[in-house]
């Protein structure tokens, strides 16, 4: 009998193909995030049962761009940079489930395959994107981290424009924003391969971070665009009213979740 090996797809005699390793992984990476007040509705529509908006302040959103390197437990991808280094920029805002407040990622693109595996295994909705920001440098024209500082971050997706933001750090701050500060609950969803016979997997999970380091977190004032795009929505999530920028730099280690409920999302295979 033939055995095949590798955490996810494609499965080999080694398992040296597998699209993404086994975890523990590990992240190292630049933070920067815009938090801003939208209407509530526009969140309460991306919260499926039994997901309920966030008592306190159910309207925030904060929208992040990140810059990775990541790996496996032995850290060999960091020296093959094109298999760690990698950009994201997702939304997220907090939701409710059984009287504990959550976050929630309700959009995210990334411009590297392994980042989409990785988050289809822990429910994040990843799409391929074009994602860029300001990297912080200690010579030449490039950024210190310090008051005064300015950072661009861009985010586009099949050739559409769909954030920009300016973010301008005025001091040290106790954190590095509410919105993104709780456990994340999100769903694990994949559809039938029978028609008519709904999602073959439906899982409500909770996931966080298994460890945590991180530096002193700047607070600051950003300028803040979204755009519409075809086949996009990051844009109903409107800008009503800003509420502050944020940048950190962390350090962060993904180890497994934990299931919350199953198949009680109402969410239609279609």
């Amino acid at each position: 009998m033939t055995t095949v090996r590798g955490y996810l797809h494609p499965k080999t005699a080694t398992g040296t193909s597998s699209l993404i390793p086994s975890p523990p992984w590990h992240y190292s990476g630049d933070l920067l995030t815009v938090e801003y007040r939208t209407d509530p509705a526009r969140v309460r529509e991306l919260l499926p049962e039994p997901l309920e908006l966030a008592e306190e302040d159910p309207g925030a959103v904060a929208l992040i761009w990140a810059d990775w390197q990541s790996c496996s437990g032995s850290g060999k991808e960091l020296l093959d940079p094109v298999r760690s280094q990698y950009k994201e920029a997702f939304a997220v805002v907090r939701c409710s489930f059984r009287g504990q407040t959550y976050s929630r990622c309700v959009y995210i693109w990334v411009d590297k395959d392994f980042a989409i595996a990785r988050g289809l295994h822990q429910g994040y909705p990843k799409k391929l994107g074009s994602i860029h920001q300001t990297r912080p440098h200690p010579y030449g024209p490039a950024p210190r981290i310090a008051a005064g500082a300015r950072f661009g971050a861009t985010l586009a997706a099949a050739d559409r424009r769909l954030a920009q933001a300016v973010v301008t750090l005025r001091e040290p701050s106790e954190t590095n924003g509410f919105v993104n500060a709780h456990p994340m609950a999100h769903h694990r969803w994949l559809p039938s391969v029978e028609k008519g016979k709904g999602l073959a997997l439906d899982e409500l999970i909770e996931t966080g971070a298994a460890a945590f380091e991180a530096g002193q977190a700047w607070v600051g004032d950003a300028e803040l665009e979204l755009f519409e795009a075809p086949t996009e929505e990051l844009a109903r999530l409107e800008i009503r009213e800003p509420i502050a920028a944020y940048y950190r730099q962390v350090g962060v280690v993904w180890d497994g979740g934990r299931l919350l409920e199953t198949g009680t999302s109402g969410a239609a295979a279609e």
